[in-house]
C-alpha cells in the first residue's frame, strides 16, 4: 500500500529543502523537519495501521536520503565497511527519523558542534547529553553550554549513581558551569558522594574542599622543589599532593572511601584514584592482591634498589629523610583500580553496609594510606 496522495506531496517537498534533521513523533502521527527556516510539521494521514504506515514513511524518506528503502542498518553496515566518520555520513543519518541513528550520530568521533545542534533538537535526553560532551570539539562549542545546563537540570532526577558520576564530570570541563553551579553540586555531594567522585574524576584544578596544604610542606618545600628541578618525579608528585589542591583532593577521595553507596560508586572511585597517581606508577601492570601491593612499597622504601624510583628514593633519603615515610603511600595508591575491587564484586551484588563490610580488607588500608598523605 502507497502512502496517501497527501502525505507523499507534503513528504517530497520537505525532502527537497535543505532538511537538516528529521524526527518522527509514532503517537502523535506527525513528521517534523529542521531546516534553515525553522522547524516544519507534517501531520500523517495513515490509510493503514499506524506502524506499517510509519514503516512506510520511514522507506520514503531514506529512499531519499540514502538512495536505498533499507535506512539505517544498510547505511551503517555501508559507513563501517568503508570506514566513513564524515560530516556528511552523520549528517544523513539523522534525516532518517530513526532513534537508533541518532544514537550513532551522538557517540561518533567525527561529531560537531553543528551535529550537535541537530542531534539534540532530533532527541534531547540526558545519555546522548552525556555522549555529546564527552566530545572536545562539542564541548567547546555553542552546544557545550546548552547540553550543560540540561544536564545540571536534569541531575536532581538522575537514579543511577554511574550517570551522576559521569554527569558531574561532564558539567566540570572548563567553561561550562559558573562557580554558584559549582558550588551547588559541591554542596549536594555532602549527601550524595557520587557527585563528590564526579569532582574527582573532572578536569577542576582545585576541588572546593576547605583543608589547608600538609603541616609539613611548610619545612619540606624548598629541598621539595630542588629535586623536583632536578626531575625527581617523586619530588614533583609530592609537591602536588601536599599543597592545598592535593591534600584537597585526597580528603575528597578519603571521604567517599567512608562510605560508598553502590558498587559503581567504588569503582568509579578507583578509576579517579587511578588516573591522579598515574604518573608515579611504578608499573604497567594492574595487580589484584592489596596484601602484595602493600608489601611491594615498603620493600622499594626499605631497599630502593629494587624500584625503578631508586634514584628518586634515595635523594629524598638524603635530602628530606622525614618525607620518606609518604613514599609507600604514594607507591600504594598509584596501583589502584579497578582490578581491586574485582575480585570482591565479582562474587556478590551487595550495596550499603554489606558491600562496605565486604570491602574492608582493601578499604581500610588505603583510608591509612590516604590519611597518612594528609598528615593524620
Amino acid at each position: 500500500m502507497q502512502l496517501s496522495q497527501q502525505d507523499s506531496l507534503r513528504l517530497n517537498v520537505l525532502l527537497n529543502q535543505a532538511v537538516e534533521a528529521i524526527r518522527i513523533d509514532d503517537g502523535k502521527m506527525i513528521v517534523y523537519g529542521l531546516t534553515k527556516k525553522g522547524e516544519a510539521k507534517i501531520q500523517l494521514s495513515p490509510n493503514c495501521k499506524d506502524e506499517k504506515y510509519v514503516k512506510q514513511v520511514k522507506e520514503m524518506i531514506s529512499s531519499h536520503v540514502l538512495g536505498s528503502p533499507g535506512g539505517y542498518p544498510v547505511f551503517l553496515k555501508r559507513w563501517t565497511r568503508m570506514g566513513q566518520a564524515r560530516s556528511e555520513s552523520l549528517e544523513n543519518l539523522l534525516k532518517l527519523g530513526e532513534p537508533e541513528a541518532v544514537v550513532a550520530v551522538v557517540g561518533a568521533e567525527g561529531i560537531t558542534d553543528e551535529i550537535a545542534r541537530r542531534a539534540w533538537w532530533v532527541m534531547p535526553n540526558a545519555e546522548n547529553a552525556r555522549r555529546m560532551l564527552a566530545r572536545n570539539e562539542v564541548a567547546q562549542g555553542e552546544m557545550g553550554k546548552v547540553l550543560a545546563e540540561f544536564l545540571l537540570e536534569f541531575l536532581p532526577f538522575e537514579e543511577e549513581p554511574r550517570n551522576v558520576i559521569e554527569s558531574v564530570r561532564l558539567v566540570l570541563q572548563p567553561g561550562l558551569t559558573e562557580t554558584p553551579a559549582q558550588e551547588k553540586l559541591w554542596k549536594i555531594g555532602q549527601r550524595k558522594n557520587a557527585f563528590l567522585v564526579g569532582f574527582l574524576k573532572s578536569d577542576l584544578a582545585i576541588v572546593p574542599q576547605a583543608v589547608s596544604e600538609h603541616p609539613g610542606l611548610a619545612n619540606w618545600r624548598k629541598q621539595l622543589t630542588a629535586l623536583a628541578e632536578n626531575n625527581n618525579r617523586l619530588a614533583q608528585f609530592l609537591l602536588l599532593i601536599l599543597s592545598q589542591s592535593g591534600q584537597a583532593w585526597l580528603k575528597t577521595a578519603e571521604q567517599v572511601l567512608k562510605k560508598p553507596v553502590n558498587q559503581d560508586v567504588v569503582v568509579a572511585l578507583f578509576e579517579a584514584i587511578e588516573s591522579y597517581f598515574l604518573n608515579i606508577r611504578p608499573h604497567a601492570e594492574k595487580r589484584r592482591d592489596i596484601e602484595y601491593i602493600l608489601s611491594e612499597a615498603e620493600t622499594s622504601c626499605a631497599t630502593p634498589e629494587s624500584s625503578i624510583f631508586c634514584d628518586e628514593i634515595t635523594a629524598l633519603k638524603a635530602e628530606i629523610p622525614d618525607i620518606v615515610s609518604l613514599v609507600p603511600s604514594l607507591l600504594v595508591l598509584s596501583c589502584v583500580g579497578e582490578q581491586l575491587a574485582a575480585p570482591i564484586f565479582a562474587t556478590t551484588d551487595a550495596v550499603g553496609t554489606v558491600m562496605r563490610r565486604k570491602l574492608e580488607p582493601i578499604s581500610k588500608p588505603l583510608t591509612e594510606h590516604l590519611n597518612i598523605l594528609l598528615g593524620k
